[in-house]
């Protein structure tokens, strides 16, 4: 196993750490794809060799999925209720059609989103975090009392 590269091009916050993971790059170096599949995030960065085994979304990407469809299909929805000429079956199967296509759409921006928060925070082993490395080796000025 391949040690992560010191210093690649490192994102500067978590918002931009986030991005790169909805676009489907890799958060830490944003050079390499961060999925072999649909949703599976490969084992290592062929460009800075970040390790991605540890990241744990579950089922935190199709909560983001639901929520946003949900919302956007929300004024569809009650358009179609109260005002739309359109057959009730026709409505129907227009906002089947429609949620289905956005849920498949947010699933994945989502996941690469849930591993670069992962990733960012530090969580489920990812060591360093993201926001350490990025900030740089720690001065002792800067470290607390509690801290050695």
């Amino acid at each position: 196993m391949l040690a992560p590269e010191k210093r690649p091009d490192l994102p500067v916050s978590l918002t931009a750490a986030i991005l790169r993971g909805a676009k489907g790059q890799c958060p830490r170096c944003g050079e390499a794809r961060l999925f072999r599949a649909y949703l599976k995030p490969v084992d290592h960065c062929p460009a800075c060799h970040q390790d991605w085994t540890h990241q744990r979304a579950d089922d935190f990407p199709p909560y983001i999925s639901i929520f946003l469809t949900g919302h956007l299909m929300a004024p569809l929805i009650i358009y179609f209720g109260a005002e739309s000429p359109l057959p009730m079956w026709l409505a129907l199967t227009i906002c089947l059609v429609a949620a289905a296509v956005m849920m498949l759409a947010f699933l994945q921006p989502a996941k690469g989103g849930t591993v670069a928060l992962q990733w960012w925070h530090g969580m489920h082993g990812f060591v360093p975090s993201g926001h350490d490395e990025a900030r740089g080796p720690a001065s002792p000025a800067a470290k607390g009392p509690w801290q050695r």
